[in-house]
């Protein structure tokens, strides 16, 4: 049997394992294990294995999301998201659709500092929804809304998931921050902007409500402003070269923690709760790791990704046509995978690809950055395609009483935005690389 139909057949058992809800890291573990004793034999695979956890956890720049994630939780149980999503809505609530932008706004604040999307979605979902409920707006515009916007918490950085791509990469992760950075406000941009669009297009969707005193904003204001400082430093400090990515991500977990206690609403409860979902994210994170590294060292001894980039670069197919059809499958899996998940699987397959094709002249480090954020965009789309995006079974979990199908349709204004966004990203990669060229 040839390599390539074993290299298939594992695909195949990947999927089925898959498909019958087995963990992704165990089902990719599994997979690779097969594919590597069928191609090198158990003696192989156990010398592998017995370095293969060390080697991948000593990397110096995954001691970074633990703390991300760590940071973000005592965020969330430290009641910062409410914070956000109060002092946004008494700037803009007053305006149509202004709460359902202040949600869309509040989530791209925490995303900041939270770095999940899954989370950032239902962290707001427990805070947004009852306000949008109270204001009457449509149940398609309020969980469409909250479901787009929960997928800027890895769009906006400090993202876990750029660190994953930046270490899978060899790239640098503050330079992977940057690259992201417009882009990401580009996103909160259109999801506003799509919201405006709804508003008028369908009346009644999304009433104003009563515009509150301006003592009011400066008292919710006053609240958030440590949010932003916090935001500030560790963006601040990476890039003003104070802090290691790791170092700033260490000193922001210290700061909001600090913060939370000072306001009184993180108790030892809390706290603790905070600690365990950070070690029980982190240790699924790892686990996933540890899936995808046996399953690519598989690829890599059957030399799968070699084969496939010879075989796209060797077919003629135009690069915009190859480019447009990796960013079909990444919306397609991205409805029944997570983003983690899909990056590990595909990174190593894709990447080699789009470094071997001309893009408007990108040298090889230019394009690992520009598609780097560009399949993050992708991935996060298919966290709110219908039929099984994930972000929309977590808001419509937390609004048991609104149909699938509202969601479905509330969500469709912000799919068009994501399309022109990604249209704009793949025709002018300025817009991912300006800051990254003009910082370095």
């Amino acid at each position: 049997m040839s390599a390539l139909t074993i290299s298939l057949l594992v695909g195949l058992l990947a999927i089925i394992l898959l498909v019958i809800r087995i963990h992704i890291g165990v089902a990719m573990f599994v997979a690779g294990a097969v594919g590597y004793i069928s191609l090198a034999g158990w003696l192989p695979l156990i010398n592998y294995l017995k370095t293969m956890a060390f080697a991948r956890f000593s990397v110096y720049d995954l001691s970074v999301i633990p703390l991300f994630l760590l940071m973000g939780n005592l965020a969330s149980q430290g009641g910062l998201a409410s914070r956000l999503f109060m002092a946004t809505n008494a700037f803009i609530g007053h305006f149509r659709g202004g709460v359902a932008m202040s949600a869309v706004g509040a989530c791209a604040g925490f995303g900041a500092i939270c770095g999940s999307s899954l989370a950032t979605a239902a962290t707001m979902g427990q805070v947004a929804l009852p306000e949008l409920k109270k204001a009457n707006y449509s149940p398609a515009l309020a969980t469409g809304a909250l479901a787009a916007g929960g997928t800027l918490g890895i769009l906006i950085p400090p993202s876990v998931i750029l660190v994953i791509y930046a270490v899978l990469a060899e790239q640098n992760i503050s330079v992977m921050f940057m690259a992201a950075m417009i882009p990401g406000l580009i996103a909160l941009s259109g999801y506003i902007l799509a919201i405006l669009m709804y508003v008028r297009l369908v009346p009644n969707s999304g009433p104003a409500i009563q515009q509150i005193s301006w003592s009011q904003r400066i008292t919710l204001l006053k609240q958030v402003w440590p949010i932003l400082l916090i935001f500030l430093l560790v963006l601040g400090g990476i890039y003003g070269g104070i802090f290691t990515p790791t170092e700033a991500a260490a000193i922001g977990t210290l700061a909001v923690a600090i913060l939370a206690i000072l306001t009184k609403e993180l108790d030892f409860a809390k706290f603790q709760r905070a600690i365990f979902d950070t070690a029980s994210g982190t240790a699924m994170i790892f686990l996933i790791l540890l899936g995808a590294d046996v399953l690519n060292a598989f690829f890599a001894l059957s030399q799968l990704p070699s084969n496939m980039a010879q075989w796209v670069l060797g077919s003629g197919f135009p690069p915009l046509v190859i480019l447009f059809t990796i960013i079909l499958i990444y919306i397609v899996l991205g409805c029944v995978m997570d983003s983690l998940s899909m990056i590990l699987l595909t990174i190593p397959v894709f990447l080699p690809i789009i470094l071997g094709l001309d893009f408007w002249g990108l040298n090889a480090t230019d394009k690992s950055i520009w598609f780097g954020v560009l399949a993050l965009m992708v991935v996060e789309i298919g966290l709110i395609t219908p039929p099984v995006g994930m972000n929309l079974f977590i808001i419509n979990s937390l609004a048991r009483d609104v149909p699938m199908g509202d969601t479905y349709r509330g969500i469709f204004p912000f799919l068009c935005s994501d399309l022109i966004r990604i249209i704009l990203l793949v025709f002018f990669p300025g817009i991912t690389l300006w800051l990254v060229q003009w910082w370095t």
